[in-house]
């Protein structure tokens, strides 16, 4: 009976007797760990407005993925992600009451610092796409909150590889071709994080799941198909996901907006100049409304950007492109029923 007084006004206990006012961190039990470009963010968005899940306001944390470090990001990009790390820093020490997108948090403290007002959520989680190409995530994971819950959304490596590159072009850090983006990771010399690197990598699923079955075990993981469970049962699958993380399945987030679809972009040198620097923000401001979407249509083309069949085909000899391909040598086979896990 005093436990469960204790737990629920927040009472903590010495040797003599109940200290109140000491709130114990509280700190995330589930995590959505990838893929990039898989719907992890809109499945982010969808996740918080459950009103039994909490959602850290920071999607990308990056803290379970030791690789994430300043350190490891080649020469060029370590200013910027310096700068990154002082806002973020602010950020922390702030209300946090706007959602941010990516970070690099390494203390444990300042990650807990995202959960301070989960207090009452039944579910709490994050959202780190990298955690599942990361090495050292699902250990990392594992040895601060062993009985978590994983989510895992897999994308046809072919079709994930084209999105991140069109996404890297929207953010304004590339300017060449996807051919040549396919072709510089293959050649690359250094691990050092850059445009080129983790590209395709991301796509390597077979031993990524696997690191996870291995660590958590199948009865904490679900796997589900970008291609099959979200594009052709979206609802369905965030039942099984709510029920997985043990909150009310008839609850029906707001689905009708889309996050981060690429833009496709008349010119490449165009597109990343005005990104890089900034200067597309500035010219939208300062353009009249009337005149936004003239402006939109000289800068971005009205289709969607669409694979060209060789791009496919190349990739096709190095993913196996299909979509449960995993490595260069391994496709993944998948069974289970209601949700997906590796077979054998």
């Amino acid at each position: 009976m005093l436990r469960a007084i204790a737990v629920r006004y927040d009472i903590t206990f010495d040797g003599r007797g109940p200290v109140t006012g000491v709130m114990s961190p509280v700190s995330p039990n589930f995590f959505l760990v990838g893929a990039p470009k898989a719907g992890t963010t809109s499945l982010y968005h969808y996740l918080r407005q459950h009103p039994q899940i909490y959602m850290s306001p920071i999607k990308e944390p990056n803290y379970f993925a030791s690789e994430i470090r300043i350190d490891n990001f080649c020469e060029g990009m370590r200013d910027r992600a310096r700068r990154d790390v002082e806002a973020l820093r602010e950020y922390l020490n702030g209300p946090m009451s706007e959602l941010r997108f990516g970070g690099m948090i390494s203390e444990w403290d300042d990650y807990l610092k995202l959960f301070q007002h989960a207090r009452g959520a039944r579910a709490i989680g994050e959202a780190s796409a990298c955690y599942l190409w990361s090495r050292t995530a699902a250990a990392n994971i594992f040895a601060k909150v062993p009985e978590a819950r994983i989510i895992v959304i897999l994308r046809n490596p072919a079709d994930r590889a084209f999105s991140n590159y069109w996404h890297g072009v929207n953010e304004g850090v590339s300017r060449i071709s996807f051919r040549q983006t396919i072709e510089g990771n293959l050649h690359r010399k250094s691990e050092q994080f850059d445009i080129l690197y983790p590209f395709l990598e991301f796509g390597f699923y077979y031993e990524q799941v696997r690191r996870y079955l291995d660590v958590f075990g199948r009865d904490q993981v679900r796997i589900y198909l970008f291609e099959d469970e979200y594009r052709k049962r979206e609802q369905q699958m965030l039942a099984e996901i709510f029920d997985f993380l043990g909150v009310d399945r008839r609850f029906t987030p707001d689905m009708s907006e889309r996050r981060l679809e690429s833009q496709v972009p008349q010119s490449l040198a165009v597109s990343y100049l005005l990104k890089r620097y900034g200067l597309w923000e500035r010219l939208r401001s300062l353009c009249p409304e009337f005149l936004r979407q003239p402006l939109k249509a000289l800068v971005f083309k009205r289709e969607s950007a669409v694979m060209e069949a060789g791009d496919r085909e190349f990739l096709g000899g190095l993913l196996l492109s299909a979509p449960l391909a995993a490595t260069r040598t391994h496709p993944l086979a998948f069974s289970d029923g209601d949700h997906l896990a590796l077979a054998g």
